[in-house]
């Protein structure tokens, strides 16, 4: 048993509100320059939709991820051999029209335009190049709908429906959409480190954090390729990869990160996992049905007498291990079965969670009039407005049952509350919800309350950053990397 600490994340969806507050501040503090323009280590995204970059989910474009072959995982457009086959042209990588060319306007025009009869306006011109542009896309250009059927109609993932399923989600009386923020999943089992040549990003031990070393990347771009979620950008004026860093200098001094400390809808909670680093192969080579049950299986149970043991004897501190028990990421994953990693099918192991979105029941067009009284907040999940497989292939790899099973836990506490607030559900109508999720009152109780009512500290239990030992190890780290990748690699000054 090789015991490690990760800080994760869980992202409650039935609570964000598409406002992009967590982007904009990600923006205004980490790629608000040159070169990053259309960087957003944050975005959020409508789903149905295409995404940012567009359609980045399809990794038969793009090549992203790990792929099962026999009984071991490779890499999909990346690698020793496939890697030296593009680093010089690679067709798989996004360019900056599966982004978008970020724009400014002139805004000098609106005072300095000579008298006139017509209204100065202020002309959109690239950031890139200075010259003038009619955008066409954007990070959010396909929020709500987007009102166009090159986005929501073109989502991957409906797929999977049948043509009268995908045909019913856009009627009037079943449309429905939801916001899905992301950032680096900060993974297990990360493919932009296994496909980077140069050994520039790598895996912090104390917290699992990935991060990018500039002074080691080479600009092979190989990471930008393997990641699948997409979130390694490059900075097309440094010449150098670029991607979230999860905030580690707030992290380290006990700040929350910027994206999660502005989050209007408090959707995002964060904490400390215990995992098995043996166990990571076993996962990444599973069968797609076993996928996320054996994901759930790496992470350990921090009052566990012999975790205790030898996590203690793996150097992680008594108040890594206390903020592990006390974790609201593990108790939404683990305790409550609510939150489920995205397309683990890409075998990379995210860390970063998501509790599925609870939609409303569909309600008719009667006489071309929008009716919602014959349904109720109570009809079972199977009749939620998106289907249960476009849900289980983004969240499951494709199991039903298990998007059946999470909805239903979601709707016993829904029920259960309900119940105790307004009482026009009987207690025996609210006991048996709960006892079909195998849920007690009491666990109904904790879950409302650390969705609903929690505080800062409750979201966010971060541990105390341990200085000397963060030292240790990138010395460790520093002398095993002298001689990785091509062998071209500088050795890096000491710093923080």
């Amino acid at each position: 048993m090789n015991i490690r600490s990760q800080i994760a994340m869980v992202f409650h969806l039935d609570k964000c509100i598409g406002c992009h507050t967590c982007s904009i501040a990600c923006k205004n503090i980490w790629t608000d320059r040159k070169g990053a323009e259309y960087m957003w280590w944050n975005n959020v995204e409508t789903k149905p939709g295409t995404g940012y970059p567009r359609k980045w989910e399809e990794q038969e474009i793009y090549r992203g991820g790990w792929e099962k072959g026999g009984d071991h995982a490779r890499l999909r457009g990346a690698g020793k051999v496939k890697g030296l086959g593009v680093i010089f042209h690679n067709t798989n990588m996004p360019v900056i029209d599966n982004y978008y060319e970020p724009w400014t306007y002139q805004y000098n025009k609106l005072f300095d335009s000579p008298e006139g009869d017509d209204q100065p306006t202020a002309e959109p011109v690239s950031q890139i190049t200075g010259e003038r542009i009619t955008p066409v896309a954007g990070p959010n250009w396909d929020d709500d709908l987007g009102g166009s059927p090159l986005y929501a109609r073109k989502d991957s993932g409906l797929a999977g429906l049948s043509e009268a399923e995908q045909e019913a989600l856009f009627r009037l009386d079943r449309m429905v959409m939801f916001y899905l923020p992301r950032i680096c999943n900060h993974c297990l089992n990360p493919a932009c480190i296994a496909a980077c040549p140069s050994g520039a990003l790598y895996k912090r031990g104390e917290d699992g954090i990935v991060l990018l070393n500039q002074k080691r990347c080479r600009a092979w771009r190989l990471c930008i390729t393997a990641c699948p979620y997409k979130k390694v950008y490059y900075n097309w004026k440094t010449g150098k990869s670029e991607k979230c860093i999860l905030c580690y200098p707030r992290v380290e001094t006990g700040q929350f990160p910027a994206c999660m400390h502005t989050c209007v809808g408090r959707i995002r909670y964060l904490g400390v996992m215990l995992y098995d680093a043996d166990q990571i192969e076993k996962v990444a080579t599973s069968p797609d049905s076993d996928l996320v049950r054996n994901q759930l299986g790496i992470y350990l149970d921090p009052n566990d007498p012999e975790v205790i043991i030898k996590a203690r004897i793996a150097g992680i501190p008594d108040s890594t291990m206390e903020a592990a028990r006390n974790s609201p990421v593990r108790k939404f994953i683990i305790d409550w079965g609510l939150a489920l990693p995205i397309h683990p099918e890409f075998r990379t192991i995210p860390n970063l969670f998501y509790v599925p979105p609870l939609l409303p029941s569909p309600a008719a067009v009667t006489d071309g009039k929008y009716d919602n009284t014959g349904s109720t907040l109570w009809d079972p999940v199977e009749s939620s407005r998106l289907p249960m497989q476009y849900l289980a292939g983004i969240f499951t790899a494709g199991d039903v049952d298990l998007i059946r099973e999470t909805l239903a836990k979601l709707m016993a506490v829904r029920i259960y509350r309900r119940s105790v607030n307004v009482g026009d559900i009987s207690k025996s109508e609210a006991e048996e919800a709960l006892n079909r999720a195998r849920y007690t009152s009491e666990t109904a109780d904790a879950v409302f309350r650390l969705t609903s009512l929690a505080g800062f500290r409750e979201r966010f239990v971060i541990p105390p950053t341990h200085r000397e030992e963060a030292i240790e190890a990138y010395e460790e780290t520093r002398i095993r990397k002298e001689n990785a990748g091509f062998g071209f690699i500088e050795k890096p000054e000491r710093g923080l």
